[in-house]
C-alpha cells in the first residue's frame, strides 16, 4: 500500500483555510440546486485552500447517498484542481450495530474517493464512546493499553483507511456528536501512516487543545494540527495550529484568510486587529443552542446576498 507523503501534506496544509461548507435546502427538504450552485461559484472566487464537505456543518451524516454525490460533485467541479476537497465520513447516529456502523463509514470513504475527494475527515464513531477522558481523571487501565471501545475506534479508522485516501482524525466535543479521545488512543491514531492531520474542535476546552498540541509538537511533528475552534481561532493558532477547518469559514472568508495570513507572516498588529473582528463573528454565530450555528451561517450568507432567503 502507498502511504501519503506527510511532508507534502504538511506543506499543502500550511496556513490553509478550509471552510466546512453548509448545504442550502428548499422548504420541501430538498437541496436547492440553484442556490447551491450560486454558493459554490461565490466560494470558488474566495481566498481559500479548499473546502470540507459532508462535515458537521454540511450535515454529512444526515444526507442521502444521492445528496452526498450532488454536493461533492458540485464542489469538485467548482474548485480548481489545486484546491483540496476533504470529505467527512462516518455513520448516521441512529446506526447502533457496530458492523453496520463501520460499513456505512467505509462505504462513504469509497464513495468520496470515487468522486474526487483528496482526503477524509473521520467522524468519531460515537457507538464506541468511552468513559475515559483526555484529562486522565479516570485511570482504569494500564496507560498504554486500549480498552475495548478504543480498540474498536482504532479498527474503525483502519478500515476507513483502506479507501486509499489520507485521513484527518476528528476530535469533536461530545455535545456535537464527538468523543473525548484518551491520550493513548490519540497516540495510536496519530501513529497510523495514513493519518496526515488531526482536527481539533473542543468548543470551550482550551486545556484539551493545549495538551493535544503539545503531544503533536513533541511526538508527531510530521502531522498537522488543524484548528476547528471557531470561538478561539486566533488563540488556537498561537497554540500551534497550522491550518483551519471551520464552519465559520463558510462566511466572511476574506476576513479569516487575512487573519491566518497575518499570523503566519508575523504581522502582530494586524493579527490582533483581525482577531477582534473574527471573534465578534464567532460570538454571533456560535451561541447556544450551539446546533443553530448552521442555520445562522446560512442566514449570514443570505444577508450577504449570496443565498436567497428561501434557501435558508
Amino acid at each position: 500500500m502507498t502511504y501519503p507523503d506527510l511532508s507534502a501534506w504538511r506543506a499543502r496544509l500550511a496556513g490553509a483555510l478550509l471552510p466546512a461548507v453548509p448545504v442550502p435546502f428548499t422548504e420541501r427538504g430538498e437541496i436547492d440546486g440553484s442556490a447551491h450552485a450560486a454558493y459554490t461559484t461565490y466560494m470558488s472566487a474566495q481566498p481559500l485552500a479548499g473546502v470540507a464537505v459532508w462535515a458537521h456543518t454540511g450535515r454529512g451524516l444526515r444526507l442521502t447517498r444521492q445528496q452526498r454525490r450532488e454536493v461533492l460533485t458540485a464542489w469538485r467541479s467548482a474548485l480548481s484542481k489545486d484546491k483540496t476537497v476533504v470529505a467527512g465520513v462516518g455513520a448516521p447516529p441512529d446506526i447502533l450495530d457496530p458492523k453496520q456502523h463501520s460499513e456505512s463509514a467505509v462505504g462513504m470513504a469509497a464513495e468520496a474517493a470515487s468522486l474526487g475527494a483528496d482526503a477524509l475527515l473521520v467522524h468519531p464513531p460515537t457507538i464506541y464512546r468511552s468513559r475515559l477522558r483526555f484529562n486522565g481523571q479516570e485511570h482504569r487501565l494500564d496507560p498504554f493499553d486500549l480498552d475495548p471501545n478504543e480498540a474498536s475506534t482504532l479498527r474503525y479508522h483502519q478500515q476507513i483507511a483502506a479507501a486509499g485516501l489520507p485521513l484527518v482524525v476528528f476530535y469533536l466535543y461530545e455535545a456535537a456528536g464527538g468523543i473525548c479521545y484518551s491520550p493513548r488512543l490519540l497516540r495510536k491514531l496519530l501513529s497510523m501512516p495514513e493519518v496526515v492531520a488531526i482536527k481539533m474542535a473542543t468548543l470551550d476546552s482550551v486545556t484539551t487543545f493545549q495538551d493535544v498540541s503539545r503531544m503533536i509538537t513533541r511526538e508527531f511533528p510530521e502531522k498537522t494540527l488543524i484548528t476547528g475552534e471557531d470561538r478561539f481561532l486566533g488563540y488556537s493558532l498561537m497554540c500551534g495550529a497550522q491550518a483551519a477547518l471551520i464552519g465559520m469559514g463558510a462566511v466572511c472568508v476574506k476576513l479569516q484568510h487575512a487573519l491566518l495570513h497575518a499570523f503566519f507572516n508575523a504581522d502582530a498588529v494586524r493579527f490582533l486587529q483581525l482577531s477582534r473582528l473574527v471573534d465578534a463573528l464567532a460570538q454571533a454565530l456560535f451561541i447556544h443552542p450551539m446546533e443553530g450555528y448552521i442555520h445562522r451561517t446560512l442566514w449570514a450568507l443570505a444577508h450577504l446576498g449570496v443565498l436567497p432567503q428561501t434557501a435558508v
